[in-house]
């Protein structure tokens, strides 16, 4: 018989610390409806990782970030949702491509084939994918404005 499965909150705490200073380094200076985006070259390929505020309140902010290939029309394209807790400085994955709630441990096995620890698992993605935007990519320029037509 399998042992249930307890999440190490301390693990998930700092997890969520660490990936709060990592977004806060990577969003400075941007507001609601901001995008910044970044190019990361692995190999032959390039990526760009985007990150858009869609929402500030007084002691939240809700982002997007979502990771474009550069012609790999058959592969998906992995974004996440996130909320940034400013009071306690800490960042939380909200949702994962379109899975939209995730609880902090799943029986296992379940319907959706989700992992007893999958939301560690993905802020320990969060976490990877943050620390390689800040090692490697570089800020994108593609600011592009087109005015609308009045």
């Amino acid at each position: 018989m399998r042992q249930r499965y307890v999440p190490d909150l301390r693990e998930l705490g700092a997890l969520c610390e660490a990936n709060y200073v990592r977004l806060c380094r990577l969003l400075a200076n941007l507001q609601a409806g901001d995008e910044r985006c970044f190019i990361v070259n692995y190999g032959a390929s390039t990526a760009r990782i985007c990150l858009v505020i869609e929402a500030e309140h007084a002691y939240t902010t809700q982002l997007k970030i979502e990771q474009q290939h550069d012609g790999s029309q058959w592969l998906q394209s992995p974004s996440m949702h996130i909320r940034l807790y400013h009071d306690a400085r800490m960042a939380e994955v909200l949702s994962y491509q379109s899975n939209r709630s995730l609880d902090g441990r799943y029986e296992y096995p379940n319907a959706q084939m989700r992992l007893p620890d999958e939301k560690t698992q993905l802020n320990r993605f969060l976490a990877d994918w943050l620390k390689h935007c800040l090692r490697y990519g570089r800020a994108s320029q593609l600011f592009e404005f087109t005015p609308q037509a009045q």
